[in-house]
């Protein structure tokens, strides 16, 4: 369940710090690739240079509204993580950056050789995920692809 609902997405909502350690949430393409999640950013963009300056980042994967069956439901995913520059010129940044071509072809192809765009590793190291009312987990194992059932919660109360 939680990988398929991943793996259903091609961008991921990122939350990261500014210089005034305030919240900025913005998007990008990425990969997944070794169970570690990649995007490849344009110096242009805040959230780069907010993660040069700052690793916290939180990755987020929401349901589209229009196909959820309510509004309070929406299923998601959050990822606490941090994030890591991979230095051009290595064999890693070549082998993620050949992987991302493989999705976007014609902008990756262009863009790599843009000295302004950055490639960064979000490594996860805490997670839940929610799949509607009653249905609330942490993320867990080793490579933060299972979800662990929450133990003594009481669920939703009326009066």
């Amino acid at each position: 369940m939680l990988n398929e609902f991943i793996n259903s997405f091609k961008s991921i909502n990122l939350s990261t710090l500014d210089e005034n350690n305030f919240p900025f949430s913005s998007y990008a393409p990425f990969i997944k690739y070794n169970n570690k999640y990649y995007v490849y950013l344009s110096d242009m963009a805040k959230h780069a240079n907010n993660l040069k300056n700052n690793p916290k980042v939180c990755i987020f994967f929401i349901e589209d509204e229009k196909d959820c069956e309510n509004i309070f439901a929406r299923k998601r995913v959050t990822l606490q993580a941090t994030s890591n520059l991979i230095k051009r010129d290595t064999k890693k940044f070549e082998k993620i950056l050949d992987e991302f071509e493989k999705l976007n072809k014609d902008t990756v192809k262009v863009t790599r050789e843009m000295l302004d765009f950055n490639l960064f590793e979000l490594t996860p190291i805490y997670g839940e995920a929610i799949f509607g009312f009653g249905k609330a987990y942490n993320i867990g194992g080793e490579h933060f692809d299972t979800l662990i059932q929450r133990d003594n919660l009481k669920g939703h109360k009326s009066k």
